[in-house]
């Protein structure tokens, strides 16, 4: 029995492979444009975040850390399995891949291997977006290079870089995206022109370009600067204007790769939900964006990758810090730990005369690539307090 099942992954693996590669052979529709990100008809807006693929070669890369029983079938189709699964049984309004979607050293065609990691994403026609991690470049392209690459596939919402502040920020993979009020066809919602949810997406880097200072990089002063004008000059000045003038700030997101140093105040005893099971992985220096995040009050939530074996969020000082956990099969983990995503649902309030106003909520939860895709750890990361 077992074997048959065995024998029935293995087809509907190859059977998916197949598609998805059909998918690439195919011209890119025009209707593969993304559509503006906004709030459904119920008022929720879905995030679906997948951390470190590590893809590579596909069906010839094997897995790592899997038990005994999946060794001799697991390779990269597997991610790309459950990746298929999971948006087919969340349905999010936007895919977000935060980093490492490609294992570098391991990789023969970064631009093959990018297009079969981000594949089931554009076989759903969901939009989605990518940030780079600290594996990505470890092939034959640069940073710019694969961002370059990244914002020509279907359906991305992705940028190289913000164009106001493409002359001096550093990175590649620095941008914000405003996520609207519900349809105008919906006769309950009066702010569709108004971004009620911002994100920002940042290049975290790699490795620390400073002699003196090992390890890991770290969010540097110029991509701090473009955060603090997008948020205060643009985007809170616009949900402060007329017409239908909203008080106070948009809470906002934030997604990068390498988590910031304030990770290490959280361990499994004061997270408020998950698993810390490795050391977090953060630059040897700390760079004050957790201090500019807290200064500025939107961002409410910021997830990111690296330490595959840590899935926890925990909330300092009105910021919850969370990480993804590990999606890919051909990423290290710890066996007997089911590969995992972690969603984000934004919700909206309803005011006293049934129309849908700002944003009530943040909540959370992981999916878990077992037989029931089960999914774990659900909780608020936010109220909003004036609802």
């Amino acid at each position: 029995m077992a074997d048959n099942r065995r024998r029935r992954s293995l087809f509907h693996i190859s059977l998916l492979s197949a598609s998805l590669l059909c998918l690439f052979l195919s011209p890119i529709p025009a209707s593969a444009q993304p559509r503006k990100l906004r709030f459904d008809a119920n008022g929720e807006f879905k995030i679906l975040q997948v951390a470190d693929m590590h893809f590579a070669n596909g069906a010839t890369t094997r897995c790592l850390n899997v038990l005994p029983a999946q060794m001799d079938h697991c390779s990269d189709l597997n991610t790309t399995a459950f990746l298929s699964r999971l948006i087919a049984a969340e349905k999010p309004d936007l895919i977000v891949f935060t980093g490492d979607n490609i294992y570098g050293p391991h990789v023969k065609d970064p631009v093959k291997s990018l297009n079969a990691a981000f594949a089931p994403a554009i076989a759903s026609k969901t939009p989605w977006v990518a940030v780079l991690g600290n594996h990505d470049q470890e092939s034959t392209l640069s940073r710019q290079e694969l961002m370059k690459h990244i914002v020509t596939l279907p359906y991305t919402l992705s940028q190289v870089n913000p164009p106001e502040a493409a002359h001096y920020i550093d990175g590649f993979g620095n941008y914000n995206l405003q996520v609207h009020g519900a349809a105008a066809a919906a006769a309950d919602s009066f702010l569709q022109n108004k971004s009620l949810l911002n994100l920002y997406f940042l290049d975290s880097g790699d490795y620390s370009k400073v002699p003196s200072i090992k390890g890991y990089d770290w969010i540097k002063t110029s991509q701090q600067l473009w955060f603090n004008n997008t948020s205060t000059k643009n985007l809170q000045r616009e949900y402060n204007a007329e017409p239908n003038a909203q008080e106070g700030v948009a809470p906002g997101l934030a997604y990068f790769h390498i988590p910031l140093p304030e990770y290490w105040t959280f361990d499994s005893m004061n997270a408020t939900k998950g698993d810390r099971l490795e050391e977090t992985s953060s630059a040897k220096t700390n760079s004050g964006f957790f201090t500019t995040l807290v200064a500025r009050g939107d961002v409410k939530g910021v997830f990111v990758g690296h330490d595959h074996n840590n899935d926890f969020c925990g909330e300092l000082k009105g910021v919850n810090l969370c990480y993804g956990g590990v999606a890919g099969y051909h990423a290290y983990g710890f066996t007997g730990w089911p590969r995992r995503a972690r969603v984000v649902v934004a919700g909206l309030n309803k005011n006293r005369d049934g129309k849908w106003g700002g944003v009530k909520s943040i909540r959370t939860w992981k999916r878990l690539d077992d037989q029931d895709l089960s999914r774990v750890d659900a909780q608020f990361l936010w109220n909003n307090p004036g609802n």
